[in-house]
């Protein structure tokens, strides 16, 4: 059941979308060599807990406060004192807070050093992926219209686009409907509506579409090995505009 928010409720998901915005804006650029991921993760859950919130994927029971996925990982990286970003890598950070039972969901991929022009080239699609299917959803349209717009990009570049896993509503919860997948799909098609907090979220990669899960079973990898990059905003619809909630220069 897709669950339209209430002004009050957009409001709730709007500061913790600005709180996490503001999480990001301090945290990417400690993404640099020689960290290790942990570090990145006890930063992230000592801003939110700082700013009276906490991680939202407690709710989901993952083993972080953040997902950090490093080049052929898709998605659901698990925080390790054990792993380092080094020079050339694209790293993924996937984060929700909480706050005050409000969740707000974004991730960027950060080019780290000198990354090769082939992955530089992938992260930036994965951008223009993003920016198209938030232009797409606006009220009247349907969720089709977005996964249309992110997959007409990326495969003219012929990347594969990850069918397995899909943007999705979010805002009381971390995972609501509708599911919002960025391919063709022939799964449900509902009308965009006013009211609709949705977490776009286009995971695109350098080879194949296909990916497999790693032995932690949380980790998503390419089937293939290459890289993949992953963008996300959390959005609110109204009747009149779409709201980026997750934009790192938003205006409060």
């Amino acid at each position: 059941m897709i669950r339209l928010k209430n002004e009050k409720e957009i409001e709730g998901i709007r500061k913790s979308c600005h709180l996490l915005a503001d999480m990001f804006n301090e945290v990417l650029p400690e993404v640099q060599p020689g960290v290790s991921t942990k570090e990145i993760d006890d930063r992230c859950k000592q801003f939110m807990l700082d700013h009276g919130g906490r991680p939202a994927w407690y709710l989901e029971d993952f083993p972080g406060a953040i997902c950090i996925s490093i080049n052929n990982e898709v998605i659901h990286g698990i925080p390790s004192k054990k792993r380092f970003i080094k020079d050339g890598d694209i790293v993924s950070i996937d984060v929700g807070i909480d706050l005050d039972g409000y969740i707000s969901d974004s991730t960027h991929t950060v080019m780290v050093g000198n990354v090769k022009p082939s992955w530089k080239k992938l992260v930036e699609v994965t951008r223009e992926c993003l920016t198209a299917g938030v232009a797409a959803c606006t009220a009247g349209k349907r969720i089709s219209d977005i996964s249309n717009a992110v997959y007409n990009i990326a495969v003219k570049h012929n990347y594969g686009v990850v069918y397995d896993y899909c943007g999705h509503g979010v805002g009381l919860e971390v995972h609501e409907d509708p599911n919002i997948p960025n391919c063709p799909s022939y799964g449900p098609n509902p009308r965009i509506q006013a009211g609709m907090v949705l977490a776009i979220e286009p995971m695109i990669n350098l080879g194949t579409a296909d990916v497999l899960t790693a032995d932690d079973d949380w980790t998503v990898l390419t089937a293939d090995g290459k890289p993949s990059a992953h963008e996300e905003h959390t959005v609110a619809v109204f009747a009149d505009h779409t709201e980026i909630l997750t934009d790192l220069n938003y205006k409060a």
